[in-house]
């Protein structure tokens, strides 16, 4: 299958972005709470998608919950506390980028969580999730799977990239060599965590445009009927001339040939 161009995304993807501000508009005015987990491989797309999908969305209501590596007093806590503190409130949506499976990935092949951790983990993730589904949170969750040729050669164009080198870290290019590791933890987590209340959904992102567009577009076919007409707004015309600022302004940037 050929990649799309860009012009061909852009042109796709703009009624799919009219499609969730309207999905963003029911949440707020029913008061529902949408949480969408993002996992999958590094590189494999997960800010770009998520990107897609937050670009014309009120930051205010639809937040990104990105976690650094937990702290030391973080490390004592019970293991889901401190993600429940991004969980959304009425009206609004939560993407994670990563997620409490951090534990059945990248914790369980580089180390930081003991086997005992792990299998505590496979066990009581579906119980929390099936928790918050009851309590009537939407909860997605989505795994973006690449083939490593696809990996290896996203890894290079961040390292030879200043402005993508911040993706990469020592985690990261360790994380290389341990290809068939996670794909069986990942299988042994599917396994184990996909559930009725909490299913896992995977997306092909060899493609990454035509991943995001597949992923979204399934998001927005499993979520009930999402329209609500928008209000109108009252915009009265200004009474007298417009008023005028008298401020100091810096002078344009000459261009570098003067």
């Amino acid at each position: 299958m050929k990649r799309l161009k860009r012009k061909q995304y852009d042109k796709l993807l703009e009624p799919l972005q009219l499609e969730l501000a309207a999905m963003a508009r029911w949440v707020r005015v029913t008061g529902q709470r949408v949480v969408i987990l993002f996992e999958g491989r590094d590189t494999a797309g997960k800010g770009g998608a998520i990107n897609a999908i937050r670009e014309h969305l009120n930051p205010r209501q639809c937040r990104i919950a990105a976690l650094p590596t937990p702290a030391e007093r973080e490390k004592t806590e019970w293991y889901f506390q401190r993600y429940v503190a991004h969980l959304p409130a009425a009206g609004e949506i939560t993407l994670f980028d990563r997620s409490w499976y951090n534990r059945a990935g990248v914790e369980r092949i580089m180390g930081f969580a003991s086997q005992a951790q792990v299998d505590a983990f496979l066990r009581h993730a579906p119980l929390f999730e099936k928790q918050l589904v009851d309590d009537g949170i939407l909860l997605f969750k989505y795994w973006l799977s690449c083939d490593q040729a696809q990996q290896e050669e996203r890894f290079a164009e961040r390292l030879d990239d200043p402005l993508k080198r911040w993706k990469l870290s020592p985690i990261d290019l360790a994380a290389r060599m341990h290809y068939a590791d996670y794909t069986r933890a990942r299988d042994e987590m599917l396994q184990a965590t996909h559930t009725d209340a909490a299913p896992w959904t995977l997306v092909d992102f060899n493609d990454q445009k035509r991943g995001r567009l597949t992923l979204i577009q399934d998001l927005l076919k499993r979520l009930p009927d999402t329209s609500v007409p928008e209000q109108p707004l009252d915009y009265p015309p200004l009474a007298g001339e417009p008023k005028t600022e008298h401020f100091s302004v810096l002078k344009p940037i000459l261009d570098f040939d003067d």
